[in-house]
């Protein structure tokens, strides 16, 4: 004999029978199965889309949710070190070991005496090439270009206009401080085509270039909107300063690893300057400090 199945929502009621569905309604709007705690479920299988098929773990663990799985949080920090730091930190090991190299006269030291044996070769291009380096052309281009971006940013009402030119010449001026000290604790002899002497080591027509046409593209660069001319300054630099290199080590005046450890020193020196200049550039302007001064001084009527 069956059960008569009893009304729903008399008195008393225990609800020991599982919820009937209302015509009309959607059966993903029904209550979840027991225990569940999710409205949109049904029975306890998971549903058919990728992220409802994910279950949450850990922070910063794969496949956790919000939002989508991707780099884990703990190795964030990690991670890090690829960033400006860890650039800085490339170079500068690159120079210690070069430097220690050179000073105990290594087996990189001996390699790159032999290799230079190979490549001197002076003649009229070189030389020309290698006074690209000197500091009565490298320095007076980067005035003037120093100069030219102080009066755009002044111009364009910077609250520190004078910043940029600024750090990139008290950087220019530090290079010989750090050049001479080094030529003269390692004291290196130089190519036979130079005669004898030492303080070859690192280079300072090198190091002059560097500074002085890559700080020039770094405070000229943010000035330039054309895509195509940002990209013309840095080729012009680049090639600058590799035929600065060429013609030093071609002409004689440098062991290659005299050049080499000089593009570590600089590429320390301008990565420093780089996120400098990268944190002033996030201060605002005096027009728009003083727009949004007197927008919040207006009433609305």
């Amino acid at each position: 004999m069956r059960d008569t199945p009893r009304p729903q929502g008399t008195v008393g009621d225990t609800g020991s029978r599982p919820p009937q569905l209302r015509p009309g309604r959607a059966l993903a709007h029904t209550l979840g199965a027991s225990g569940s705690g999710s409205p949109h479920r049904s029975d306890s299988r998971s549903p058919q889309t990728p992220r409802g098929a994910r279950r949450p773990d850990l922070d910063g663990r794969l496949g956790t949710t919000p939002p989508v799985p991707g780099r884990p949080t703990f190795l964030r920090g990690r991670l890090g070190l690829f960033g400006p730091l860890g650039f800085l930190g490339l170079p500068a090991l690159l120079f210690a070991l070069i430097t220690w190299q050179v000073a105990a006269h290594g087996p990189l030291a001996r390699a790159d005496e032999h290799l230079s044996n190979r490549l001197v070769h002076p003649d009229r291009v070189s030389g020309l090439l290698a006074d690209l380096g000197d500091v009565t052309v490298a320095v007076p281009v980067l005035a003037v270009v120093l100069a030219y971006v102080a009066w755009r940013a002044r111009a364009a009402g910077r609250e520190r206009w004078w910043l940029p030119s600024l750090a990139t010449a008290a950087l220019m001026a530090v290079v010989p401080a750090l050049i001479v000290p080094l030529k003269e604790l390692v004291a290196r002899p130089g190519p036979p085509v130079m005669g004898p002497g030492t303080g070859f080591y690192p280079s300072g027509h090198t190091a002059t270039a560097v500074i002085a046409y890559g700080g020039a593209a770094l405070v000229l660069i943010p000035w330039l909107r054309d895509a195509v001319a940002r990209r013309a300054l840095l080729v012009g630099c680049l090639a600058l300063n590799l035929g600065v290199a060429f013609g030093l080590v071609r002409r004689g005046y440098h062991w290659p690893l005299d050049v080499a450890a000089s593009w570590c020193l600089c590429a320390v020196l301008l990565l420093s300057l780089r996120l400098l200049l990268g944190r002033n550039g996030r201060q605002p302007t005096q027009a728009s400090a003083e727009t949004a001064v007197s927008g919040r001084g207006r009433q609305p009527k």
